[in-house]
């Protein structure tokens, strides 16, 4: 217990020293690396819930037998040995290993990229941490169990949207403030742009 709250004292200290005041008297030469990396608590935050789902429902939940909760909302586990919609789910095995390469070279990409962004680029720190947190945790599944496990399954009449998990909503939202993001700063551009002219 005590070494959990030197952990947070320290954390605490660490986002203390980005505060105007401090960057003004020069007490942090490196501003950037902690206000966009101190995102990744929420990463984590992804792993942890996405990792303790996926257990629970492969404790409980039957292969392929669906427990309904809403008219258009059950959950129903199911292995996936590809990436999204299955894609390569029939390729043999090799793809276990290429999806978890991918996800590495990802995950390790974003965290470089984290780093250096500014301290107003909040939007784009809280999009990464949602996708390397999702990224990690389908990693984990498919270096465990050589596939993912996926348990929320959405669908309307006959038709349902291909079954995901926590760290597939994850990806999905970040990838969503990426491109909102992009949209946002597109706009700021053509209006400066136009006041420029």
């Amino acid at each position: 217990m005590l070494a959990v709250i030197r952990n947070i004292r320290k954390s605490v200290a660490a986002v203390s020293i980005t505060s105007p005041v401090a960057v003004r008297h020069g007490v942090s030469p490196d501003v950037r690396t902690v206000t966009a990396l101190k995102w990744l608590w929420l990463s984590a935050l992804v792993v942890l819930l996405d990792q303790a789902s996926k257990l629970l429902a492969d404790a409980r939940l039957v292969y392929h037998d669906p427990v309904p909760l809403m008219p258009f909302f059950n959950f129903r586990l199911a292995y996936n040995t590809g990436a999204a919609f299955s894609f390569l789910g029939n390729a043999g095995g090799w793809q276990r290993w290429f999806f978890a390469s991918i996800s590495v070279v990802v995950v390790s990409v974003l965290v470089v990229w984290m780093r250096r962004l500014k301290p107003e680029q909040w939007s784009l720190s809280l999009a990464f941490s949602l996708i390397i947190g999702g990224a990690i945790g389908n990693l984990i599944d498919r270096l465990v169990y050589g596939h993912v496990i996926d348990f929320i399954d959405f669908y309307y009449g006959t038709w349902h949207w291909p079954t995901f998990n926590i760290a597939d909503s994850a990806i999905t939202l970040g990838a969503a403030l990426l491109l909102m993001d992009a949209w946002v700063e597109y706009r700021r551009e053509k209006r400066a742009a136009g006041k420029g002219a």
